[in-house]
C-alpha cells in the first residue's frame, strides 16, 4: 500500500472560459470505477445540451485504474490532459467531468489540451484536495476504572480513536502510523502499568 495519497476535498464544480467555449469541470471523489461511472452519468444527463462531457478519473492509491474520454473531441485533446493533469496532482480516487458549450471559436489541438487540462487544474485549486494517509488498525483492551482517562489521553495526543466498546472490559479502537507502534505499545505498557493488551490489526487509510 501507497503511505499516502491526495483526493478532492469534495464534490464541487469550477466554470472557466476559453474563446468564448465555457469549461464547467465537475470534480467528485469515487471510492471504486462504479461511483466513478455513476458521477459520469449523472453530469451527462444534467448537461445533455453540452457539445461535449469529457471524462478522466484515477481509482487506487496506487492509480491502478486510470480512464478517460474524449467524448468527441479529436483524439488525445481532452480525456488525456485532464487524467495527466489528475495525475500530475497526485489526485487518487477521484473522478472529473469537464463539460463544454461551444463558444464558436475553434481553438486547435493545443488550445483543446491547455483548456481541458487547465479546466481540471483550476478546480482542483477551487474544490480544494485532502491528504489521506495509511494507518495501522490496533485493539487496545483495558479495565474499566482506566478506561476513561485513556480515552481522554488519547484523544488529547491527537490519536485516532475509531472506535470504542464497553463490555466485561472496554475495548477502545485506533489507527497509528506504522513508524509510531512500537513507541506506542511502551507507552501504552507505562500509562497503564502494562494492564492493557494491544493487538495490531489490518491497515486502512484515514486523513492525515
Amino acid at each position: 500500500m501507497q503511505d499516502e495519497y491526495r483526493t478532492v476535498a469534495h464534490a464541487g464544480v469550477h466554470e472557466t472560459e476559453v474563446n468564448r467555449s465555457r469549461f464547467l469541470c465537475a470534480l467528485a471523489p469515487a471510492a471504486t470505477e462504479q461511483e466513478a461511472q455513476a458521477f459520469i452519468a449523472t453530469v451527462r444527463k444534467e448537461h445533455a445540451d453540452a457539445t461535449h462531457n469529457c471524462w478522466a478519473y484515477v481509482i487506487g492509491a496506487d492509480a491502478s485504474v486510470q480512464k478517460a474520454s474524449d467524448d468527441g473531441e479529436p483524439g488525445g485533446t481532452a480525456g488525456v490532459p485532464m487524467l495527466q493533469m489528475l495525475l500530475r496532482r497526485d489526485m487518487r480516487y477521484v473522478v472529473a467531468v469537464v463539460t463544454r458549450y461551444y463558444g464558436g471559436v475553434k481553438l486547435g489541438a493545443g488550445g483543446l489540451i491547455r483548456a481541458y487540462g487547465g479546466a481540471v487544474g483550476e478546480a482542483l485549486d477551487a474544490v480544494g484536495t485532502r491528504t489521506r494517509r495509511r494507518f495501522r488498525l490496533a485493539t487496545v483492551t483495558v479495565d474499566h476504572q482506566r478506561a476513561g482517562k485513556l480515552e481522554n489521553d488519547l484523544r488529547a495526543g491527537g490519536r485516532q480513536v475509531r472506535d470504542v466498546r464497553y463490555a466485561e472490559a472496554v475495548t477502545i479502537e485506533i489507527a497509528l502510523p506504522d513508524t509510531e507502534v512500537a513507541p506506542f505499545r511502551a507507552w501504552l505498557a507505562d500509562v497503564t502499568s502494562g494492564t492493557a493488551r494491544f493487538e495490531p490489526g489490518g491497515e486502512a487509510y484515514g486523513d492525515a
